[in-house]
């Protein structure tokens, strides 16, 4: 990755931002590298860029490295702008709503922290003449499609979903993204018990880059569990990564 690389990035976001009269950038600050790259690359473009931090019940890992982040732009780059909005309080009225009707669900509750996360940076976006800027990368965006519909899939642009993992990476080191991020293991912090991207999938995100780009047949039994993992996943979310079905008038 190099500074060509980054300059494109910067001037395809500026150029969509004047193409449709956005004022504002809005991106959700995870503590993740994803999220931390498409904030600096955000704020590369001189455009007012407003960065959320939105704990629910978020580990202290999470949002210390979410601060740290939100810390490091505003030290930077003038025209940024920080946000802490815990969402705590709000989201357990929520579920409790929820499970007062037996509508208790694991992922369903996983999944509603981050579809309200959503909700607040559309409506941070609509007050400044915003859009949201996604983070979602190459690999989880159209490998494995490991993101909430409508919650963190649920953006406006999506700067680096053609990149993968390793090029993030790579792209975080030119932007001198603080090291504790990048070398913080990956994970969308919705659980309770912290685990990682990992441990949900049962395969690295360089293993999952291979299985995107394998060719031929798997020679190793640990390539033919990745390739299975990989598939698995692909099928069964593949729903996310296409678009709504419609039915046609003149199909019928």
């Amino acid at each position: 990755m190099n500074l060509v690389i980054k300059k494109k990035v910067v001037d395809w976001i500026k150029q969509y931002a004047a193409n449709n009269n956005i004022k504002t950038l809005v991106v959700g600050v995870s503590g993740g590298i994803d999220s931390a790259v498409v904030s600096a690359l955000c704020a590369s473009t001189e455009l007012p860029t407003r960065v959320l931090n939105l704990p629910i019940n978020s580990k202290p890992e999470n949002t210390n490295l979410s601060t740290l982040q939100c810390d490091w732009l505003t030290s930077r780059y003038g025209n940024v702008s920080k946000h802490c909005i815990d969402l705590t309080e709000a989201y357990n009225k929520f579920e409790s709503t929820m499970n007062a009707f037996n509508f208790s669900n694991d992922l369903a509750t996983a999944n509603s922290k981050s579809r309200m996360r959503m909700m607040c940076l559309y409506y941070v976006a609509a007050a400044h003449d915003g859009m949201v800027v996604g983070t979602g990368n190459k690999v989880e965006d159209f490998g494995v499609g490991f993101f909430t519909k409508y919650g963190d899939g649920g953006v406006d642009i999506s700067p680096i979903a053609d990149f993968t993992k390793t090029q993030v990476r790579s792209l975080a080191r030119l932007l001198e993204i603080p090291e504790d991020i990048i070398k913080a293991t990956p994970t969308d912090g919705l659980w309770e018990d912290s685990r990682s991207d990992e441990e949900q999938i049962g395969a690295s995100y360089e293993e999952l880059e291979w299985a995107m780009q394998a060719s031929g047949e798997p020679q190793t039994e640990r390539e033919k569990e990745v390739i299975k993992i990989y598939n698995t996943f692909h099928r069964k979310n593949k729903h996310k990564m296409v678009s709504i079905p419609v039915f046609k008038l003149s199909e019928g």
